[in-house]
């Protein structure tokens, strides 16, 4: 049987309206952390935001978000992972596109 836990969840610690918390992402690594602490620090209501993956054995990252003006940092959260969808939709598009159009180099190996 597997263990069933939530893909996001905060850590102890965090302020009661959330607007500086601590968030562990379950199954992630440091490609997820670095495109997201980048969106989320995109955001100019964010005070800092730092991710890390406590080690290497264990699958999840922890990212720190800290807000200006008491604002909620799982907002930025959810708001930072949506605007990763949409661009990481557009560049699939775009990438799709240059395929249908034959925009690209085929490299042969055996030259």
């Amino acid at each position: 049987m597997t263990e069933s836990r939530p893909k996001i969840r905060i850590l102890p610690g965090a302020q009661s309206d959330l607007s500086a918390a601590t968030y562990q992402i379950h199954n992630e690594t440091h490609t997820l952390g670095n495109a997201l602490r980048w969106m989320i620090m995109k955001n100019p209501k964010v005070e800092f935001c730092g991710y890390s993956a406590p080690h290497p054995s264990e699958n999840h990252i922890q990212i720190r978000i800290q807000m200006y003006d008491n604002l909620s940092s799982l907002t930025a959260l959810l708001t930072a992972l949506d605007d990763l969808d949409t661009l990481f939709e557009s560049i699939e598009d775009a990438y799709k596109a240059s395929l249908e159009h034959g925009d690209f180099v085929i490299w042969d190996e055996k030259r």
